[in-house]
């Protein structure tokens, strides 16, 4: 099947790319026949790489390091070094997660840095108060200080994720993620965010922010898509000037790096937005010119700015791992770029490379890397890289420049002087936190990210003064609109209090009409008492981050048209119907625009729902308060195989170009858009295994009976010879969408989901992911054995587990990935997903085996002792 692929503006450059297959499903059809739905999209022609993963440093950009020669820093960073031992060396490369490390640690480490990852809290806490976080900041920084046990008095820093203002904290300004800002083309209000993003980060006690992501995304299946402000390299060169210098303050100017700023890191170095079909964490195979005309563009302008550290990304570039990739790191970045800060890791991403562990890599620093972020490995990569500094495997002048590099930031940054975090300028003035003045700056970025792809018969604005329903799963819900990397890694877990100073669409748009004197109703289902003027519909993606949100195609909600059928519904009523999609990356629409008179593409709009309100609705008198501004950062697909935004394209041909945006002056028509996506067949989400009675291509089930001999399951009913285990249809949500799994107990027999090939489950077990099973525990042994495993691990007891379960209804059991690692399983090639074998009479049913999130579970299988 041939494709159309996207580009951006840059004339010249391509970026090879690959057809992936679309998640078709074979049938494992109840009615007596098996049937085949062929997988579409399944293009297996790549275009050749461009390259052979060979880098020429000569050839890249030498920007400009802003800071002139300074002997009275240098000879600070001198004086000190040479009174520091290998021990207090190694420890300031070290970084350790607030999760898995105590400040009486960092007395006796004598570590460098900190972090607070995605979902790590004081006390465990996702909602722990600003307070807390003061409090914990200040007792890791007097740690740090302490010389009472021996050691020098060096200053820890604190790095966090502030990715769309201090998303981490209850009550933080939370502004539109990267996807939306793009579409502003606006880089002074984007300085005005980076410089209240660095004062709501002061007031809780951190220094150090990792932002902002320069990724130039040329995959819209990527699951950190939206942290990118566009397709193309000159908006983010653009844009990542003006984040650096709002963050930092501008070198040169009093203001730099004051108590008002924070220092950044420029990430993820490099070639993260260009992986082969949008894998996170995959490799880049694009030639060098692309890596550095279109992925490194961010960093050259970021440099200039005075940008103080750069992270390492976890991809890999033809095969080797950033983390690891000592031409890039060291021959590039800091040679021929003359990048001044140092180089931090990501999650314990040298982990990845090879001959490496989380705990023992000492080649990620030979390779350049200055700081390893080793959040939950710290104490072991601690030990490690000691004694390779004591037996010369990491030299003393790797070690030395490293701890130089970082010691120079903090000198720069004055943190020797400072005092405790909550003794500086802006720590503990927690009013700061989603003040008025901050809010009304993510109000305005709200308005101007949108982009107006449709307005048939000009449907918008709408009257203010008149009847409005509003309606749909994202209208009165900030979490949802907010996206990844809100108080949670992928922020969920929420409730509607821990949004003190934010407030959702509805409550924007009821605002806005009761002082105009209309009514306005709010129905998420599209019910209502009195027909209203017009309708709005809320709806979108569910929140997500990183590897989670990686999709195999781009399909909206493949299987659920339920957000289609209601635009459908109102329309069918006579009702004008309004249409605003919250997304992180364009999806494919064309069955949602047709059905609505207006549709705008809000992305993640982050807490200033009240934004949207301003652009929709017009004054009485009929007068527009605000107009659209947003135009299109990322090109808009006309299919859902339509992913890739090649640079360069022969042959781009989108639905709606990059840069395409309406105003209220255009005329907003547009013809009726093809219908057809792409794909064929049924499709699931990405990472179901098992749904609706239906297998993902390349899995397949299989009954065993205990002389080993398999049996296919391809229609139901159907058994093993022996009769020991059988499998019937049975009803979830729908006729015949589940199966039953019935032992005898006369001999041992198992279910086995294989795949072929092998599942690469690394990253999801890294992650925390679970292996989710929706199932129905109808008997449950009362002695002898029930069991789940993977691979070739040891089985786990699931029998005490199920017997736990309320009998009869269904339950998302969720079985962490790390069990199945611990238990002897080869996650990085996992050919059996998933074993359930008894030697007892037993009869459980399942719907659905798919990994997710702790947050999707009903509940969590505990791992037995030492797993």
């Amino acid at each position: 099947m041939s494709s159309m692929l996207r580009g951006a503006r840059a004339p010249g450059v391509r970026i090879a790319t690959t057809l992936a297959g679309a998640l078709a499903v074979a049938l494992l059809s109840g009615c007596g026949k098996k049937e085949e739905t062929p997988a579409a999209g399944d293009a297996t022609a790549q275009a050749p790489a461009a390259a052979d993963g060979s880098i020429h440093p000569e050839q890249w950009p030498q920007p400009q390091w802003p800071f002139p020669a300074d002997p009275a820093l240098e000879k600070k960073v001198d004086d000190l070094l040479a009174t520091m031992t290998v021990e207090e060396k190694v420890g300031q490369l070290v970084q350790g997660d607030i999760a898995s490390i105590t400040p009486e640690d960092v007395r006796k480490y004598r570590l460098g840095s900190i972090l607070a990852g995605g979902s790590s809290d004081p006390g465990g806490k996702y909602n722990a108060t600003p307070a807390e976080w003061l409090a914990l900041a200040d007792a890791f920084y007097e740690a740090s200080m302490d010389t009472s046990g021996g050691g020098k008095a060096i200053p820890i820093i604190w790095g966090i994720d502030a990715m769309h203002g201090q998303s981490n904290i209850v009550g933080a300004t939370l502004f539109p993620h990267n996807v939306g800002l793009g579409a502003t083309r606006n880089p002074e209000l984007l300085r005005r965010i980076g410089e209240i993003t660095a004062q709501e980060t002061r007031t809780t006690g951190m220094e150090w922010t990792f932002a902002p992501t320069v990724a130039v995304p040329q995959d819209d299946r990527w699951g950190r898509a939206y942290e990118g402000y566009s397709e193309d390299p000159k908006v983010v060169a653009e844009f990542a000037t003006a984040m650096v210098e709002g963050l930092q303050g501008k070198p040169g100017t009093p203001e730099f790096l004051d108590g008002r700023h924070v220092m950044v890191s420029v990430k993820h170095f490099l070639g993260d937005g260009g992986t082969t079909n949008g894998k996170d964490q995959g490799d880049t195979q694009v030639s060098e010119a692309v890596l550095r005309d279109t992925h490194a563009a961010g960093y050259a302008t970021a440099i200039a700015a005075g940008a103080q550290s750069v992270m390492a990304s976890f991809n890999s570039f033809h095969g080797e791992k950033l983390h690891g990739h000592k031409p890039l790191l060291t021959d590039v970045l800091k040679a021929r770029m003359n990048f001044g800060g140092f180089v931090v890791g990501d999650w314990n991403g040298h982990g990845q490379i090879k001959g490496c562990t989380n705990e023992n890599c000492p080649a990620t620093i030979n390779a350049g890397l200055d700081m390893a972020m080793a959040p939950d490995s710290w104490k072991g990569f601690y030990e490690t890289a000691l004694a390779a500094a004591k037996d010369g495997t990491l030299s003393a002048e790797r070690l030395d420049d490293a701890v130089r590099r970082i010691l120079r930031v903090k000198f720069r940054m004055g943190m020797f002087e400072a005092g405790k975090p909550s003794q500086r300028a802006l720590g503990g003035k927690f009013e700061l936190l989603g003040s008025a003045e901050h809010r009304a700056v993510a109000r305005q970025a709200v308005r101007e990210s949108l982009v107006l792809l449709k307005n048939d018969g000009g449907v918008l604005p709408l009257a203010a003064n008149k009847r409005l329903l509003v309606a749909g799963s994202h209208a009165d819900d900030v979490a949802l609109i907010a996206g990844g990397w809100t108080l949670s890694w992928q922020g969920t877990g929420t409730t509607r209090a821990d949004f003190p100073n934010a407030q959702t669409v509805w409550e924007g748009l009821q605002e806005a009409t009761k002082a105009a004197g209309g009514q306005a109703e709010l129905a998420v289902d599209g019910t209502y008492t009195t027909k209203p003027d017009a309708a709005i519909v809320v709806f979108g993606e569910k929140p997500y981050a990183e590897f989670q949100g990686d999709i195999p195609n781009l399909l909206y909600k493949p299987g659920d048209d339920s957000d289609l059928e209601l635009l459908k519904k109102l329309k069918a009523d006579g009702i004008p119907v309004v249409a605003v999609f919250v997304s992180g990356r364009p999806l494919w629409m064309n069955r949602e625009i047709n059905a609505a008179d207006a549709f705008v593409a809000a992305w993640l709009p982050g807490g200033e729902g009240g934004g949207i309100a301003d652009v929709l609705l017009r004054k009485a008198d009929g007068s527009v308060n605000h107009d659209f501004k947003g135009k299109l950062a990322y090109s808009w697909p006309r299919t859902a195989i339509q992913y890739a935004n090649n640079v360069g394209q022969e042959g781009y041909d989108p639905q709606f170009a990059y840069g395409y945006g309406l105003t209220y002056a255009d005329k907003g028509e547009v013809a009726p858009l093809p219908e057809e996506s792409g794909i064929e067949g049924l499709q699931a989400p990405a990472g179901v295994y098992f749904a609706n009675a239906m297998l993902a291509p390349g899995l397949s089930l299989h009954l065993e009976d205990a002389k080993a001999h398999t049996t296919l399951v391809t229609t139901v009913p159907v058994a093993v010879a022996d009769k020991s285990l059988e499998v019937t249809a049975v009803d979830h949500q729908r006729q015949e969408d589940a199966r039953r799994f019935t032992w005898s107990g006369k001999q041992p027999a198992s279910v086995r989901l294989s795949a072929e090939p092998a599942q690469e489950l690394t990253r999801e077990t890294n992650g925390d992911l679970l292996l989710l099973v929706t199932l129905r525990p109808d008997a449950v042994p009362a002695s002898g054995s029930l069991t789940v495993s993977a691979g070739a691990g040891t089985p786990i007891d699931l029998r005490a587990a199920l017997a736990g379960l309320p009998a009869g209804q269904w339950t998302a059991l969720g079985i962490p990935l790390k069990c199945f690692a611990a238990s002897g399983a080869d996650v990085s090639k996992l050919d059996l997903l998933l074993k359930l074998q008894s030697d007892a009479p037993a009869t459980v049913s399942i719907a659905r085996v798919a990994v997710g999130a702790v947050s999707e579970a009903g509940k969590i299988l505990e791992c037995p002792t030492g797993q």
